[in-house]
């Protein structure tokens, strides 16, 4: 099959196409600027092709040959995201109808089961792209997907420097609520499923087999690095001003941070009858393992890191383990991120 991957230098597709690669597809990774197959280590077999998702040109000779097409276009690092992704949706929709596409998948978000008014601005925008997408053709599938467990993952590097950069960590009353957290390397499989002839469609939920609440999450993590850390209720804690601490002090693209942190309020879980299941029956990775591949140095799976993660999230272990106050900590691994962004290499 002929797959279009949009999105395709991002977490997800950097790891995508090799593993669409390695399943006999023809792969065309697209994104915002042309990608460099060197720099993600792709052979000679990927087509890399430069494609603005909300220009209907770009878009039109994108698709041009495709059978199918993964959509992993976010803007979450704009403040402009709600516009932004709505209009690359129609845009890429429009195309997929007039080009008679078999297949789109999109690598959607969790939806909690609350009224829609009272989504987060991430959870409504992510809700409104789907309904766009799922529009386009008969064989699309939205996969929605929580917290997806691998170093690089933006969701899992947020949760991963915040259990690992206080020694003591406050923890909201209304963060007392249950996640189920997937491995990359299921997100992978799913992708793959959906692309399938007889794979699933519609809106499906990806999930692993554990389901965790934040602050539990948060001591597996720190507990897969090996670090002790203290986790004291805080009964006063407005959403805006713990997104505004975790921006300060986590070295992610600070809208990304204040847009998930909004997320936190509810319970973000799969549906009963509605959760993908491996076509080839085999097991779901759990919690505490994808952690533990995502934490291990130099693990060559899809939850480890790859030299073409943004720099951000490359862990600086060694502020994990000093005993230092975290105020210190914080500024200190902000500043060497800094000094690090602008060296060669960096």
């Amino acid at each position: 099959m002929r797959v279009l991957v949009l999105g395709a230098t991002g977490y997800i597709g950097s790891r995508l196409v090799p593993h669409l690669l390695e399943r006999g597809h023809d792969v065309a990774a697209a994104s915002s600027s042309v990608p460099r197959p060197d720099r993600f280590g792709w052979d000679d077999r990927v087509r890399a092709i430069r494609c603005d998702v909300t220009d209907a040109l770009d878009v039109a000779a994108a698709l041009e040959g495709a059978d199918a097409v993964v959509y992993l276009v976010h803007s979450l690092d704009r403040s402009d995201f709600t516009d932004r992704d709505r209009v690359g949706a129609e845009t890429v929709a429009a195309a997929v109808a007039a080009g008679g596409l078999r297949r789109l998948v999109y690598l959607s978000g969790l939806v909690p089961d609350v009224p829609e008014a009272e989504l987060s601005a991430h959870l409504a925008s992510r809700l409104e792209v789907e309904r766009i997408l799922l529009g386009a053709c008969e064989g699309a599938v939205a996969l929605r997907a929580g917290v997806v467990i691998g170093a690089g993952s933006t969701s899992f590097e947020i949760v991963r420097q915040i259990a690992t950069l206080f020694l003591v960590q406050p923890v909201p009353t209304w963060m007392h609520r249950t996640v189920q957290p997937v491995a990359v390397s299921d997100v992978l499989r799913a992708i793959t499923d959906g692309l399938a002839d007889d794979g699933p469609r519609g809106a499906v939920d990806v999930g692993g087999p554990d389901v965790v609440a934040y602050p539990d999450l948060l001591r597996i993590i720190g507990g897969g690095a090996g670090l002790a850390r203290l986790r004291v209720p805080a009964p006063v804690a407005p959403t805006g001003l713990v997104g505004l601490g975790a921006a300060l002090v986590t070295t992610a693209p600070f809208h990304t941070v204040t847009a998930l942190v909004e997320s936190l309020h509810h319970d973000m879980v799969c549906r009963r009858g509605h959760t993908w299941e491996p076509r080839d029956g085999s097991p779901l990775l759990g919690v505490e393992e994808a952690v533990e591949r995502a934490l291990a140095p130099r693990y060559a799976g899809p939850e480890g890191s790859l030299a073409s993660d943004p720099a951000w999230a490359r862990p600086l272990p060694l502020l994990d383990v000093l005993p230092v106050p975290a105020s210190a900590r914080a500024v200190t691994r902000l500043a060497l991120h800094r000094v690090r962004s602008v060296l060669p290499g960096g």
